[in-house]
């Protein structure tokens, strides 16, 4: 028989949940406690498998596929006598909320298809821990793999991971969110969003993105592939943005590569494979926005990112505007075919200092495609010029 089993941990119970896929094991239903199945969110889980152990705090699932839309109700708990038809049309497929609940979750499969239904979900300072898990979201603003306020550390390892919906990124972090040998792909939003003082962390992915034009909710804004922002919203705390990614690919089927606004912002590549199918869109694009959002005040909500490129092959031209800075250094023997400038604020904001300041380590190369403006040079490996020229905020034009 198929059991309805509402997976949400809530702050308190102090209890890991594990979840691992056991394929053809015969379905046996029970009943959770009171404990786990408390929650504020509208957050479904159907199981399909066998309940294997329940022990000492611990709950162990054997499951052959998580669905959404099998729990209660939003803001509510559990309730056995409410009928299917009761049920809500959006939840998450795992939501875990606060510190002392951990969940650990592998080789299941999660698919969600209404609108704001995430794949796993984790807020409120809760710990996650997902391998191989086969995650598909179909909703509009239902990211394969979310946080949301009070975020929490998200480590996930192997699997894909899968949006469908517009404004569905397949990771959108308020958390510290790592993500290795994993694939990750957003087939009608960005690919990556970070809001706020919070991190996303790669190694060994494959990553693409293709933000829609017209129907992405800050599409207006700005068209791209990975976002750093503060929305100003209270979901996440103002600080400093973190992204790494090492080995794997990022790719960008419209749009800037990286989008990053009113923000401070550290940025780490190494060896990843960087592909932009959009000729028109910017490497990085570094800059205040509109307001519109509500992401700052306009004139005055820049970004102010540190750029570490290791060992990485870049193309493409980099724009900062005058509001915001970039400290951009080219290590080990990395490689940047491109363009740098500043450009002027579109609001009329105060210019800041600073705006652009490269580093060149010796054994990496910077090759122009066009005439550029930064504020300092630092130049300890090579420069090809191919007729182009620096020029830098004291007036001296390198060529």
């Amino acid at each position: 028989m198929r059991k309805k089993f509402l997976l949400a941990c809530v702050a308190g119970t102090a209890m890991a949940i594990s979840l691992t896929g056991c394929g053809t094991e015969d379905t046996t239903t029970t009943s959770a406690t009171t404990d786990t199945t408390n929650s504020t969110e509208a957050s479904q889980t159907q199981v399909t498998g066998k309940v294997s152990s329940i022990s000492d705090g611990t709950v162990t699932l054997a499951l052959g596929e998580v669905d959404e839309n099998a729990g209660p109700g939003q803001g509510g708990s559990s309730d056995d006598n409410q009928t299917p038809h009761e049920m809500p049309d959006n939840g998450n497929g795992v939501f875990n909320y606060g510190s002392g609940t951990p969940v650990n979750i592998s080789d299941s499969t999660i698919t969600t298809t209404a609108d704001n239904s995430g794949g796993i979900q984790t807020t409120g300072g809760g710990t996650t821990n997902a391998s191989n898990l086969t995650v598909d979201t179909s909703g509009n603003s239902s990211a394969a793999i979310r946080s949301d306020r009070g975020g929490g550390t998200v480590n996930v390892d192997g699997g894909s991971y899968t949006s469908n919906g517009y404004n569905s990124p397949a990771v959108y972090s308020t958390a510290a969110i790592t993500v290795k040998n994993a694939t990750l792909t957003a087939n009608n939003s960005e690919a990556l969003v970070i809001e706020g003082q919070n991190s996303i962390d790669l190694e060994d992915c494959t990553v693409s993105g293709n933000m829609s034009d017209t129907k992405g909710t800050s599409s207006d804004e700005n068209v791209h592939n990975v976002m750093i922002y503060q929305s100003m919203s209270g979901d996440a705390d103002v600080g400093t943005s973190s992204f790494s990614m090492t080995g794997g690919s990022l790719t960008s089927n419209n749009g800037d590569m990286f989008y990053i606004t009113n923000t401070d912002c550290t940025l780490s590549l190494s060896g990843v494979d960087i592909v932009n199918k959009d000729s028109d869109a910017y490497l990085m694009n570094i800059t205040g926005n509109s307001a519109s959002h509500g992401w700052g005040t306009a004139g005055a909500n820049g970004a102010q990112v540190t750029f570490t490129a290791d060992d990485q092959t870049l193309e493409g031209d980099i724009r900062v505007d005058s509001i915001s800075t970039l400290n951009m250094t080219l290590s080990g023997n990395s490689t940047f075919t491109g363009t740098i400038n500043i450009d002027e604020n579109e609001d009329g904001g105060e210019a800041v200092s600073a705006n652009a300041v490269v580093t060149i380590e010796k054994g990496s190369t910077w090759t122009l495609t066009g005439d550029c403006t930064i504020t300092s040079l630092t130049n300890n490996g090579t420069i090809n010029f191919n007729g182009h020229t620096i020029t830098l905020a004291d007036g001296t034009v390198l060529k």
